[in-house]
């Protein structure tokens, strides 16, 4: 895999895209760790795309994964079409190369890692939808990191 400049990637961000939240985070290949970083607001649907530039221009990513909605049984869902839409308009404004990864389960999962978090005490505030959906852009990274390690 090489990223739009022809060298390996070592950044990312990951998206967790949804109609009304979009879930961020950022993902390092070289340490092969990713965090978190914010849940983007949708308006009428419509991506905040200046809030996306914004972030992309900070944190210069190599590349951009998005998690891929699919149904339990792997086929396309409405909203796979609506997701490859979106990163087909994201490659276009950014023009950083943009893959996909199966999301399914994702934000089930982040939504119980947070759960447990809190029941330990690591995490005191109560769960919001907001983070939910931006550690499940983490568990999307992660998830992309561990496939292309894979392969290499």
């Amino acid at each position: 895999m090489k990223s739009g400049n022809g060298k390996p990637p070592s950044t990312l961000l990951a998206i967790d895209y949804g109609l009304k939240r979009i879930g961020i985070a950022t993902g390092s290949l070289v340490t092969g760790t990713a965090s978190p970083l914010e849940t983007v607001a949708s308006v009428a649907n419509q991506p905040n795309w200046e809030r996306l530039r914004k972030l992309i221009s900070e944190w210069q990513p190599d590349i951009i994964v998005v998690g891929l909605p699919r149904n339990h049984d792997g086929t396309d869902s409405e909203m796979t079409t609506i997701v490859k839409e979106f990163a087909t308009e994201l490659l276009g404004r950014c023009g950083i190369p943009v893959e996909f990864i199966d999301e399914r389960y994702t934000s089930v999962e982040a939504e119980a890692l947070l759960r447990e978090q809190r029941r330990q005490g690591i995490r005191n505030k109560k769960l919001r939808k907001e983070d939910v959906d931006a550690v499940a852009a983490q568990l999307i990274a992660e998830s992309w990191m561990r496939k292309t390690a894979g392969n290499h």
